[in-house]
């Protein structure tokens, strides 16, 4: 799924994603948007910024300005993934995914909109029926 992951995104007006599976909302009204098929077993997030807006000078000092905008949509990803709020994910990891995660993701350029976008996948937790 990940291989293909540039099939599945879209990036339109906020209001013509509402058929997106998740979304990410850009500062300019647009919206990224995953229409991928459910991937049985897996759950999905995405998280999208303009590559095209600099590094806010006190992230950039916090986090360094190389790949920022990769390492700052990953980062967002796994924290939905894990329910963690995005604060206390930076504090316990930085931009960084832990050792030993299975989560599963991939950063698009998508250059011609000038979005970064990262896809992430994590393992569902199995439910009691499912055991």
């Amino acid at each position: 799924m990940l291989a293909a992951a540039h099939r599945h995104l879209r990036v339109v007006p906020a209001a013509e994603s509402a058929g997106a599976v998740t979304r990410s909302h850009l500062g300019d009204g647009r919206c990224v948007g995953w229409y991928g098929p459910p991937v049985p077993g897996w759950r999905v997030a995405i998280d999208a910024e303009r590559a095209d807006v600099p590094v806010p000078p006190a992230l950039a000092r916090s986090f360094g300005a190389t790949d920022f905008w990769v390492r700052w949509t990953r980062t967002e990803c796994l924290a939905k993934l894990t329910d963690i709020p995005v604060a206390t994910w930076w504090h316990r990891y930085g931009l960084s995914a832990p050792p030993g995660t299975s989560w599963r993701w991939r950063t698009l350029h998508l250059a011609d909109l000038a979005v970064t976008v990262t896809v992430a996948f994590a393992a569902s937790e199995p439910t009691p029926t499912s055991r």
